[in-house]
């Protein structure tokens, strides 16, 4: 029972870092995932709105806007493609239920779909809209909110 080999000792200090990365991603994740949960000052939190609006518009949603929101999604990594899944279909029900629509059209789906952008991923946005043809030349006053 002699020293360990020094591969063996990198080996451990390696896996410790990549378990303290894991550890740290994770709970960076969890922490935006609890601020979502506080309550703001009218007392229900962010995902309490999103719910909201998500369960008023639930009959406003036709096939083909359904189908609109999961190309819109597409770029967003699968594991976290529900969730910006969910946020993004309560801004485009509350755009629509705002605007006193009957039900959600590709409209509401592209300026639902850029309020629910956050700035900082508007020339991700800007591309994918330009490679999908969707002309969001009319939504133009959105980016600049």
């Amino acid at each position: 029972m002699g020293n360990a080999p020094d591969w063996f000792m990198f080996f451990i200090v390696f896996w410790a870092f990549v378990m303290l990365g894991a550890m740290a991603i994770g709970g960076y994740f969890m922490f935006r995932k609890f601020l979502k949960v506080l309550p703001k000052r009218d007392g229900k939190s962010k995902l309490d709105w999103q719910n909201y609006w998500v369960d008023r518009s639930r009959h406003m949603w036709p096939d083909d806007s359904k189908a609109f929101l999961d190309e819109l999604v597409q770029p967003v990594p699968g594991p976290f493609r529900d969730i910006a899944k969910h946020s993004i279909a309560a801004s485009i029900a509350q755009y629509a239920i705002e605007s006193g629509a009957e039900e959600v059209t590709r409209n509401h789906c592209i300026a639902g779909y850029i309020k629910a952008t956050p700035k900082r991923d508007y020339r991700s946005l800007i591309s994918f809209l330009d490679k999908r043809g969707i002309d969001y030349q009319p939504y133009q006053h959105l980016f600049n909110r």
